[in-house]
């Protein structure tokens, strides 16, 4: 027999509070339905309408508070969230119930592995339904990515996980035999090779449909830098058509439901700042799976300030990330790259979206270490891809890039997409200069990192950081060394109070003799 539906509806109300992904549900605590059911904050809920039903957390609302604020919520009324105005699928105000959730049981599979029990494979599968099913709390989605940190996920585990991320979400194929992908761990300010590496591997003929995510802990990722270029939110027809069109596409894996886990266990992982080596590589895995690759290159850069601060650590990553690939049918190969400065000029959105263009076009400006980065990794891929022979993609790349042809496939691909942008930068710019002549010997990537992002970015895609100089060029008293840009006056200043607090983490010394 089915449960009977409460007596008591709610008419449900856009808030407008942006929640991000969580869906959230405003209730006056004096409401029948809390007396009724016993409902009390933080509470996950069922709010059903006669279309929709999602899981939500629950917000009881004081009613004093109402009244000092002008009932902002009236009796018989409910507020939602964005997100859970959107996953209801509302235009207007609509009747909902709000019911109990069932008990979530793969609760106990998270605790035990707190408790030294590694996670089996119906454990991780059970977690992962949950969490994409909206049955986990954010409390418990950083308990599950807690006990993930450091070295705590086995080989196995990690490939259990990265089997459940992909089984449920959407899966891309291709008609191609051979389908090329690359990816960059992360930690390196400014190294934005992606759109480089597509460009110039479309251009050589193979098929190469880049799904990149946004910022985790970073002032910037793929899609975001993208996104001040072109857009980035195609649907799975969308990206179709631009990739059949044009052999590649560069978009934001997020607004396809491929592997939708990662992107929950992103954002508390950005909220934490966290970022463990187990579900890192089941991040990277099950999207390259999901969106249908075959071969993939991955960089690992490592240095004192990167992610990977060891050379043996960045190993042993490459280590995992090939042998859960062979495991799981795909063809993985890492390279270890010098991770000690930020790549190319610019850091933040707009910024880096201004380097990628100048390499593309060959300008006489661009940033010779990210074009670099990017011919290594495009001439791999030349390789794998059967473009090239063995030892050659780095010239084919070159000669692909050098020739305007990488360029050409560039912009064919952001029109296709719709559109291509000039990159606008931050109205608000403070100049650095250096305080004393000398050599450039030290720059904190995770000091530079958090600077760009009290400028703002990515939020703000005009706001970031400029460099003038690289690591062991020699300045003079008054030479520029970094320009700050922000889109408002409050974030620049916040962000000069913060550098001028640490003054150590971008050092110039003494030229040695």
């Amino acid at each position: 027999m089915a449960p009977l539906k409460p007596s008591v509806s709610l008419t449900l109300f856009r808030s407008g509070i942006d929640t991000q992904q969580e869906p959230v549900i405003y209730v006056r605590s004096d409401s029948p339905v809390c007396r009724a059911e016993g409902f009390r904050s933080q509470s996950r809920v069922r709010v059903s309408t006669n279309e929709q039903s999602v899981i939500a957390t629950l917000c009881v609302v004081n009613p004093v508070s109402l009244k000092e604020n002008g009932e902002w919520i009236e009796h018989g009324h409910a507020a939602v969230s964005e997100a859970a105005w959107r996953m209801l699928k509302l235009s207007g105000d609509e009747k909902a119930f709000i019911t109990h959730t069932k008990t979530v049981d793969s609760v106990s599979y998270v605790r035990g592995k707190l408790y030294g029990k590694p996670f089996t494979k119906a454990g991780l599968k059970a977690i992962v339904d949950d969490v994409v099913a909206g049955r986990y709390t954010d409390i418990q989605i950083a308990a599950f990515v807690a006990a993930c940190t450091s070295s705590n996920l086995s080989v196995d585990e990690t490939v259990f996980m990265t089997e459940a991320m992909v089984d449920v979400g959407q899966r891309l194929s291709w008609s191609k035999q051979t389908v090329l992908d690359k990816h960059c761990i992360g930690g390196l300010p400014g190294n934005r090779t992606t759109p480089i590496v597509v460009a110039i591997v479309a251009a050589c003929g193979l098929t190469i449909p880049k799904t990149s995510s946004r910022a985790i802990t970073s002032p910037a990722g793929t899609a975001d830098t993208m996104n001040a270029l072109t857009p980035v939110e195609l649907s799975l027809d969308e990206i179709k058509q631009v990739v059949d069109k044009e052999g590649g596409c560069m978009v934001w894996g997020g607004a396809v439901n491929l592997s939708p886990a990662d992107d929950l266990f992103i954002r508390v992982e950005r909220a934490l700042n966290l970022d463990s080596e187990g579900q890192l590589v089941a991040s990277v895995i099950s999207k390259k799976l999901a969106a249908g690759s075959t071969h993939v290159v991955v960089d690992i850069p490592f240095g004192a300030t990167a992610k990977m601060r060891e050379y043996s650590a960045a190993q042993d990553l490459k280590a995992r990330l090939e042998e859960v690939g062979y495991r799981l049918g795909l063809t993985v190969k890492c390279l270890l790259t010098n991770g000690d400065q930020p790549v190319g000029w610019g850091i933040g959105p707009s910024l880096e979206a201004l380097d990628i263009l100048a390499v593309l076009k060959n300008e006489h400006h661009a940033p010779a270490d990210l074009r670099e980065r990017a011919l290594a990794i495009a001439g791999e891929l030349l390789e794998m891809g059967g473009a090239s022979a063995a030892g050659q993609g780095h010239t084919l790349a070159e000669q692909t890039l050098r020739s305007g042809r990488a360029w050409q496939k560039f912009q064919a691909i952001c029109l296709a997409q719709g559109g291509l942008f000039e990159p606008r930068v931050g109205g608000h710019c403070h100049n650095i200069l250096a305080l004393r002549p000398g050599v450039l010997t030290y720059i904190n990537n995770r000091f530079i990192s958090k600077l760009a992002k009290l400028l703002g970015a990515p939020n703000a895609m005009g706001a970031g950081i400029r460099f003038n100089v690289k690591l062991g060029e020699r300045v003079e008293k008054g030479d520029l060394l970094l320009s700050l840009y922000a889109e408002t006056k409050g974030e620049l200043a916040y962000a000069l109070e913060f550098l001028d607090s640490h003054p150590n983490e971008v050092l110039i010394e003494d030229e040695l003799v």
